[in-house]
């Protein structure tokens, strides 16, 4: 979950990037995670999982950066075998 600044709320996110302790940068990329579905080459039905309460979808255009200090709330992880891109 992550404050993203808008619309007063904390969304879920999945954090795209991997665990490296000497990374120059203390960042991680994400992609949000929204309920509503707007069929679309940039949207990923995610797969469905006992944290997150609904159906979600990933907005692939509105990929970001965030602070590791900021991830705070872990809710679960995806099966490695779960890709944006298959």
């Amino acid at each position: 979950m992550l404050d993203l600044g808008y619309q007063g709320k904390v969304r879920p996110v999945v954090i795209m990037s991997r665990e490296d302790s000497n990374a120059p940068r203390a960042l991680s990329l994400f992609v949000p995670l929204t309920k509503e579905s707007r069929p679309s080459q940039y949207e990923v039905t995610m797969p469905r999982v006992p944290w997150l309460k609904l159906q979600s979808y990933a907005n692939v255009q509105a990929i970001g950066s965030v602070g590791h200090h900021e991830l705070t709330d872990l809710r679960g992880r995806f099966a490695p075998q779960t890709g944006f891109f298959s």
